[in-house]
């Protein structure tokens, strides 16, 4: 019986259905709508924000553009009451499950790197007289932000440049393709800067410098120390009479001639006149540059002559010379 209740229930139910679902075809009303799925975070490039950047499966209606897209760089939270009106406004199917349901929506940027705003301030005010290597200083600067793949236009408006200050305004314009233009005030000094010699790497005492072992470097003239080499020609071949750490610069005092005669080292002597050319060993008193004077004693006599270094390990007398000492 109680099989026969069953089968009795289930043919009830399956004439239920099948009422229901044919007058409806008949009359062309529409299935019930699939409902859409929230999306919580989405990345967009473009700058709109499309219904398929908020809600899965829903086809070509996907398509459509809701709202502006946030910012380069920015992102825009929509909390449950938004998205609710939203998906009401497109004949969307869904509903919140909480009222913390949101969707973030992010776009890319690419933040100017401020060289180039830099570059765009010194062609704009080097017309006004501002050093081209000045170092440009830029309080408070905060880089503008583009799309990722849109190469900018940089301008500047109501620019204002004092020489005798290095003080310098204007606003600051970035265009875009794919967001409005943005406008910004930037204000700053334009720093007069020096060039200095400085080593590339750390050179000890006593090392010739070569011209891998240095570059010329722009910086602020206020802060340059007086007797600072700024030419290379000046300092390579030239020996350290200290030593100099990486990335500083050269005096000059501290740059000498490198040695040909080392102190306490051999060396022979010349002694030249008409028709008559000597020679002797000797040991040097003293390190000597090429040119410079330097005593030696005479290893024959033990007497200690002067003479001028010639060359490497060479002393040459003059004729007739009279010793110095024993």
């Amino acid at each position: 019986m109680r099989a026969g209740r069953r089968a009795a229930l289930a043919a009830a139910l399956a004439a239920l259905a099948a009422g229901a679902t044919g007058p409806a075809r008949a009359q062309g009303m529409a299935a019930p709508a699939e409902v859409a799925v929230l999306r919580p975070l989405a990345v967009v490039e473009e700058p709109v924000i499309r219904l398929s950047d908020l809600f899965d499966g829903l086809g070509a209606v996907g398509a459509r553009a809701v709202a502006p897209a946030p910012a380069p760089g920015r992102r825009l939270v929509l909390e449950a009451a938004q998205l609710l009106g939203v998906a009401r406004a497109h004949g969307v199917t869904w509903r919140p499950l909480s009222a913390a349901d949101t969707a973030v929506v992010e776009r890319p940027g690419r933040a100017l790197p401020r060289e180039e705003v830099a570059e765009l301030i010194r062609a704009e005010f080097g017309r006004h007289g501002m050093d081209p290597e000045a170092e440009l200083e830029l309080p408070g600067f905060q880089a503008p932000v583009v799309p990722p793949s849109s190469p900018p236009l940089l301008a500047l408006e109501a620019a204002s440049y004092e020489a005798a200050t290095g003080r310098f305004s204007a606003v600051l314009v970035v265009t875009a393709e794919g967001m409005p233009a943005g406008r910004a005030r930037i204000a700053g000094r334009a720093a007069p800067t020096a060039a200095v010699v400085v080593a590339t790497r750390r050179l000890a005492l006593g090392q010739v410098v070569a011209a891998g072992d240095l570059r010329v470097a722009r910086q602020r003239a206020e802060r340059v120390r007086p007797g600072l080499a700024a030419d290379p020609s000046l300092i390579v071949g030239r020996a350290l009479r200290r030593p100099v750490a990486e990335g500083s610069g050269f005096a000059l005092v501290d740059l000498a001639l490198p040695a040909v005669v080392e102190r306490g080292a051999t060396v022979t002597l010349v002694m030249e006149g008409p028709g008559l050319s000597m020679t002797a060993q000797g040991r040097a008193l003293a390190a000597a540059a090429r040119g410079e004077a330097v005593q030696v004693m005479n290893l024959a006599s033990r007497a200690v002559v002067e003479g001028q270094a010639v060359g490497p390990g060479r002393v040459r007398v003059a004729f007739g010379s009279a010793p110095v000492g024993r």
